[in-house]
């Protein structure tokens, strides 16, 4: 798939069928992610893979209502981004962390894949942080969903660029 395209026609999915994103290619994606724009190369990106025992225990932290939604696809990502002391430092490699779970998106919607990103509440939590063993020096940037697609989604409406770019003089 081209990049262009594979911009223009990634999507938001919320329903996957049942099979685990296979470990070779969630390791592809997630080699790709690293490779995300960073300044001074602080690396400062994590990610968890959960399993089932990670799952289960942040769905118990989460609670019955908003457990529901973690079981929505089949593999789990949790990106998390190492803070810095310095504030500067820390917005850029936040930027980066964010950057690098788009890349793991985009490269799974160029091999077919879907994928949803979230940030539930659980996860601003002590013990959801706790359940994927997320230290106090993280933050966490999202859950990554990921999955084959059990639907098409609808083209969203964008605003023109006119709309959104502002040229200076």
């Amino acid at each position: 798939m081209e990049l262009e395209q594979a911009i223009r026609t990634r999507r938001t999915h919320k329903a996957y069928g049942v099979e685990p994103v296979a470990p070779g290619l969630l390791d592809e994606l997630l080699d790709l992610a690293r490779w995300a724009p960073n300044h001074h190369l602080t690396n400062p990106w994590r990610f968890r893979v959960l399993g089932p025992g990670a799952l289960a225990r942040l769905k118990e932290a989460a609670g019955p209502e908003a457990a529901a939604k973690l079981d929505r696809a089949p593999t789990l990502v949790a990106v998390s981004v190492r803070r810095s002391e310095d504030p500067l430092e820390a917005a850029e490699d936040r930027d980066a962390a964010a950057v690098a779970a788009y890349i793991v998106l985009l490269a799974a919607h160029g091999r077919g894949l879907a994928g949803y990103w979230r940030t539930p509440g659980v996860l601003r939590t002590d013990a959801g942080r706790a359940a994927l063993g997320i230290p106090r020096d993280e933050d966490v940037v999202a859950l990554l969903h990921l999955g084959s697609a059990r639907q098409e989604q609808r083209v969203p409406e964008r605003a023109p660029a006119t709309d959104v770019v502002i040229r200076l003089d």
